[in-house]
């Protein structure tokens, strides 16, 4: 019985199958393509049965939503290629695009071999959310000088929840909005809002979520309890905000409240990790919104 050394199994885990590696995310990225060009060209009010190539007019909101999730997801994959952590390229998942559907379910890639300190621990959790948002506040910056102010209409149609980011950039963008009037999203702005959701999503402080990787670094063991409350805070937040943060609880239950341990546990990260920790809360902070969806 042969023993592989940590590099000889580590290029073995790196060569896994090509259809696996390389053609499989390739081909979900071609279809998140199309259906998130389509989603966007719906809201543009695009004829697709009529008019094949208005599904052009979906250009803008397919590159801008699909550049905030390849750099939250390429960030993961940078960090842990520089950490020596395995892990698959990223997986966009297409969705129906069929408003009110934005044609993906975002992207995730897989660590293949275990991450072993807490260093690395935080880059490599902290990397994507951090990155993503640089690129959402760009996206929205852009979305923002296409988009118009309008007086609030109460047809029943579904509104969005403004973050703080959102409402910051608002601000010194456009100064202080009417009373009886909102900003009517561009769809490039609107991926922008999109990007600050998932962002705020990732770095919920949950089981191997982004910011349960950032909690595990911080809390260690104890990090349980840190998600088992912010499911906890999560049900309230169900019954008296927005009732998808009950069934996005239940979901992260599902998937798991526990944490990979780490080999160093005992082995303080480095001071600089420190303010990426202190970061990472500061964006979830400025990305997330009690109530992301309501009934205009």
């Amino acid at each position: 019985m042969a023993i592989k050394e940590p590099r000889e199994e580590i290029q073995t885990v790196e060569q896994g199958s090509y259809h696996t590696r390389i053609l499989l995310p390739v081909l979900l990225f071609i279809l998140t393509v199309f259906t998130t060009m389509t989603a966007g060209a719906l809201y543009e009010g695009a004829d697709l049965f009529n008019d094949t190539l208005s599904i052009l007019k979906g250009l803008p909101f397919c590159f801008s939503l699909l550049l905030i999730l390849g750099t939250h997801e390429f960030g993961h994959y940078i960090a842990s290629r520089l950490h020596k952590v395995v892990s698959t390229l990223p997986f966009f998942i297409p969705a129906p695009p069929v408003p009110p559907m934005i044609g993906t379910f975002g992207a995730v890639i897989r660590m293949k071999t275990p991450i072993t300190t807490k260093n690395a621990l935080v880059d490599i959790g902290a990397a994507g959310p951090l990155v993503g948002f640089v690129f959402a506040v760009i996206v929205m910056i852009v979305g923002m000088h296409f988009s118009t102010i309008a007086p609030i209409v109460h047809d029943g149609s579904v509104a969005f929840g403004e973050p703080i980011i959102e409402k910051l950039l608002i601000y010194f963008m456009m100064g202080e909005i009417p009373h009886g009037y909102e900003l009517v999203l561009h769809p490039v702005a609107f991926a922008g809002w999109i990007g600050f959701f998932v962002t705020a999503l990732n770095l919920l402080p949950i089981g191997q979520l982004d910011g349960g990787h950032i909690m595990y670094a911080i809390f260690g063991p104890d990090h349980r309890k840190v998600s088992m409350g912010a499911i906890a805070i999560l049900v309230v937040m169900g019954i008296t905000f927005w009732p998808g943060w009950i069934m996005w609880g239940i979901m992260v239950t599902i998937i798991g409240t526990r944490h990979p341990p780490i080999c160093d546990q005992h082995v303080p990260m480095d001071p600089a990790r420190g303010f990426v920790c202190m970061g990472s809360i500061l964006v979830f902070v400025l990305t997330f919104t009690p109530t992301p969806f309501y009934i205009n």
